[in-house]
Protein backbone atom coordinates (compact mmCIF):
# COMPACT_ATOMS: atom_id res chain seq x y z
CA UNK A 1 0.00 0.00 0.00
CA UNK A 2 1.29 3.31 -0.97
CA UNK A 3 2.26 5.56 2.27
CA UNK A 4 -0.64 8.22 1.89
CA UNK A 5 0.85 11.08 3.42
CA UNK A 6 0.92 14.36 2.47
CA UNK A 7 3.95 14.18 -0.40
CA UNK A 8 2.10 11.21 -2.07
CA UNK A 9 -1.20 13.93 -2.42
CA UNK A 10 0.95 16.95 -3.70
CA UNK A 11 2.28 14.30 -6.16
CA UNK A 12 -0.94 13.01 -7.42
CA UNK A 13 -2.04 16.83 -8.18
CA UNK A 14 0.83 17.77 -9.28
CA UNK A 15 0.83 14.95 -12.37
CA UNK A 16 -3.12 15.30 -12.50
CA UNK A 17 -3.48 11.88 -11.31
CA UNK A 18 -6.80 13.10 -9.62
CA UNK A 19 -9.51 10.55 -11.02
CA UNK A 20 -11.95 11.25 -8.38
CA UNK A 21 -12.06 14.97 -9.26
CA UNK A 22 -15.36 15.71 -11.27
CA UNK A 23 -14.79 19.33 -11.56
CA UNK A 24 -17.64 20.23 -10.32
CA UNK A 25 -20.12 19.92 -6.82
CA UNK A 26 -21.63 16.51 -7.19
CA UNK A 27 -25.49 16.69 -7.44
CA UNK A 28 -25.94 14.75 -4.05
CA UNK A 29 -24.53 17.72 -2.25
CA UNK A 30 -25.86 20.19 -4.24
CA UNK A 31 -28.86 19.78 -3.87
CA UNK A 32 -28.85 19.24 0.32
CA UNK A 33 -26.98 22.90 0.55
CA UNK A 34 -29.65 23.88 -1.45
CA UNK A 35 -31.75 23.38 1.59
CA UNK A 36 -29.83 25.41 3.89
CA UNK A 37 -31.10 28.35 5.02
CA UNK A 38 -28.92 29.45 7.47
CA UNK A 39 -26.17 30.89 5.60
CA UNK A 40 -23.93 31.91 8.61
CA UNK A 41 -23.30 28.08 9.67
CA UNK A 42 -19.56 27.84 10.03
CA UNK A 43 -18.90 24.79 7.54
CA UNK A 44 -15.63 23.02 7.54
CA UNK A 45 -14.71 20.51 3.92
CA UNK A 46 -11.77 18.54 5.07
CA UNK A 47 -9.54 16.72 1.91
CA UNK A 48 -11.61 19.39 -0.27
CA UNK A 49 -9.14 18.84 -2.71
CA UNK A 50 -9.80 21.60 -5.72
CA UNK A 51 -12.82 22.04 -3.82
CA UNK A 52 -16.17 22.90 -6.04
CA UNK A 53 -17.98 22.47 -3.10
CA UNK A 54 -17.03 25.54 -1.60
CA UNK A 55 -16.94 27.47 -5.12
CA UNK A 56 -20.51 26.37 -4.55
CA UNK A 57 -20.98 27.73 -1.14
CA UNK A 58 -19.52 30.69 -1.67
CA UNK A 59 -21.51 31.68 -4.56
CA UNK A 60 -24.87 30.54 -3.11
CA UNK A 61 -24.01 33.65 -0.15
CA UNK A 62 -22.40 31.20 2.45
CA UNK A 63 -18.81 33.42 3.90
CA UNK A 64 -18.12 30.96 6.84
CA UNK A 65 -16.43 28.48 4.99
CA UNK A 66 -13.17 26.65 5.73
CA UNK A 67 -11.06 24.24 3.80
CA UNK A 68 -8.50 22.17 4.90
CA UNK A 69 -6.18 19.86 3.04
CA UNK A 70 -2.74 18.61 3.61
CA UNK A 71 -1.45 19.00 0.17
CA UNK A 72 -0.84 22.46 -0.90
CA UNK A 73 -1.60 22.14 -4.96
CA UNK A 74 -5.45 22.11 -4.25
CA UNK A 75 -5.32 25.03 -1.78
CA UNK A 76 -3.20 26.95 -4.30
CA UNK A 77 -6.34 26.14 -7.03
CA UNK A 78 -8.55 27.03 -4.68
CA UNK A 79 -7.08 30.39 -3.49
CA UNK A 80 -6.50 31.46 -7.38
CA UNK A 81 -10.57 30.81 -8.15
CA UNK A 82 -11.38 33.04 -4.68
CA UNK A 83 -8.24 35.38 -3.53
CA UNK A 84 -10.64 36.92 -1.27
CA UNK A 85 -10.84 33.57 0.68
CA UNK A 86 -6.71 32.34 0.71
CA UNK A 87 -7.17 32.63 4.47
CA UNK A 88 -10.53 30.04 4.85
CA UNK A 89 -8.08 27.16 2.87
CA UNK A 90 -5.92 25.34 5.67
CA UNK A 91 -2.81 23.25 4.49
CA UNK A 92 -2.53 20.89 7.92
CA UNK A 93 -3.26 17.57 8.54
CA UNK A 94 -6.83 17.04 9.21
CA UNK A 95 -6.40 14.89 12.63
CA UNK A 96 -4.13 18.48 13.80
CA UNK A 97 -7.38 20.77 13.18
CA UNK A 98 -8.26 22.57 16.82
CA UNK A 99 -11.56 24.63 15.43
CA UNK A 100 -15.25 23.70 15.73
CA UNK A 101 -17.75 24.02 13.00
CA UNK A 102 -21.32 23.63 12.62
CA UNK A 103 -21.34 21.83 9.32
CA UNK A 104 -18.86 19.13 8.23
CA UNK A 105 -18.91 18.33 4.46
CA UNK A 106 -17.79 15.19 3.36
CA UNK A 107 -16.90 13.79 0.17
CA UNK A 108 -14.31 11.28 -0.91
CA UNK A 109 -12.00 12.50 2.25
CA UNK A 110 -12.77 9.48 4.15
CA UNK A 111 -12.40 6.78 1.76
CA UNK A 112 -9.13 8.35 0.88
CA UNK A 113 -7.82 7.67 4.76
CA UNK A 114 -6.30 4.16 5.58
CA UNK A 115 -9.47 2.19 7.00
CA UNK A 116 -7.04 1.75 10.11
CA UNK A 117 -7.96 6.15 10.72
CA UNK A 118 -11.32 5.35 10.99
CA UNK A 119 -12.44 5.69 14.30
CA UNK A 120 -9.85 8.66 14.48
CA UNK A 121 -11.60 10.39 11.92
CA UNK A 122 -15.46 9.55 13.82
CA UNK A 123 -13.52 10.71 16.86
CA UNK A 124 -12.08 13.93 14.90
CA UNK A 125 -15.16 14.53 13.39
CA UNK A 126 -17.17 14.85 16.74
CA UNK A 127 -14.34 16.54 18.61
CA UNK A 128 -14.96 18.73 15.84
CA UNK A 129 -18.50 20.12 15.61
CA UNK A 130 -20.38 22.09 17.60
CA UNK A 131 -23.19 21.14 20.05
CA UNK A 132 -25.71 19.31 17.43
CA UNK A 133 -23.50 19.91 14.41
CA UNK A 134 -23.54 18.13 11.85
CA UNK A 135 -21.73 16.03 9.07
CA UNK A 136 -23.44 15.00 5.42
CA UNK A 137 -21.63 13.53 2.56
CA UNK A 138 -21.29 10.77 -0.04
CA UNK A 139 -19.77 7.49 1.63
CA UNK A 140 -18.45 4.71 -0.38
CA UNK A 141 -20.77 1.67 -0.72
CA UNK A 142 -18.53 -1.09 -2.08
CA UNK A 143 -16.89 -3.56 -0.58
CA UNK A 144 -13.65 -2.48 1.60
CA UNK A 145 -10.39 -2.84 -0.68
CA UNK A 146 -6.66 -3.58 0.53
CA UNK A 147 -5.73 -1.52 -2.05
CA UNK A 148 -6.90 2.53 -1.96
CA UNK A 149 -7.55 5.01 -2.27
CA UNK A 150 -10.42 5.10 -2.48
CA UNK A 151 -11.06 2.16 -0.36
CA UNK A 152 -14.38 0.51 0.56
CA UNK A 153 -16.79 0.24 3.20
CA UNK A 154 -20.46 -0.45 3.75
CA UNK A 155 -23.96 0.47 5.32
CA UNK A 156 -23.55 -1.58 8.39
CA UNK A 157 -19.76 -0.70 8.78
CA UNK A 158 -20.55 2.95 9.15
CA UNK A 159 -23.61 2.26 11.59
CA UNK A 160 -20.67 0.68 14.06
CA UNK A 161 -18.72 2.81 13.50
CA UNK A 162 -20.44 6.21 14.22
CA UNK A 163 -23.62 5.00 16.30
CA UNK A 164 -21.78 5.74 19.33
CA UNK A 165 -21.22 9.37 18.75
CA UNK A 166 -23.63 10.82 16.40
CA UNK A 167 -27.23 10.47 15.87
CA UNK A 168 -27.38 8.77 12.33
CA UNK A 169 -30.40 10.70 11.02
CA UNK A 170 -30.04 9.04 7.10
CA UNK A 171 -28.13 6.74 5.88
CA UNK A 172 -29.24 5.60 2.26
CA UNK A 173 -28.60 4.92 -1.53
CA UNK A 174 -27.89 7.95 -2.94
CA UNK A 175 -30.45 7.98 -5.81
CA UNK A 176 -28.63 11.21 -7.92
CA UNK A 177 -25.07 9.79 -7.68
CA UNK A 178 -23.15 10.96 -10.76
CA UNK A 179 -23.14 7.71 -13.42
CA UNK A 180 -19.61 6.27 -12.65
CA UNK A 181 -21.12 6.11 -9.14
CA UNK A 182 -24.34 5.15 -9.55
CA UNK A 183 -24.98 2.60 -7.05
CA UNK A 184 -22.07 2.77 -5.38
CA UNK A 185 -22.63 5.98 -2.80
CA UNK A 186 -24.40 6.36 0.13
CA UNK A 187 -25.83 9.68 1.36
CA UNK A 188 -25.74 10.57 4.71
CA UNK A 189 -26.83 13.18 7.44
CA UNK A 190 -25.09 12.14 10.83
CA UNK A 191 -25.61 14.58 13.96
CA UNK A 192 -23.46 14.70 17.27
CA UNK A 193 -24.97 13.43 20.39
Amino acid sequence: MANLNKDFWENRYISNEIGWDVGEITIPLKEYIDQIENKDLKILIPGAGNGYEFDYLISNGFKNVWVVDIAKQPLENLASRNPEFKNNFIQSDFFELNNEFDLIIEQTFFCALEPNLRSKYVDKMYSLLSKKGKIFGLLFDFELTEVGPPFGGCKEEYIELFTEKFNLKVLERAYNSIKPREGRELFFIFEKK
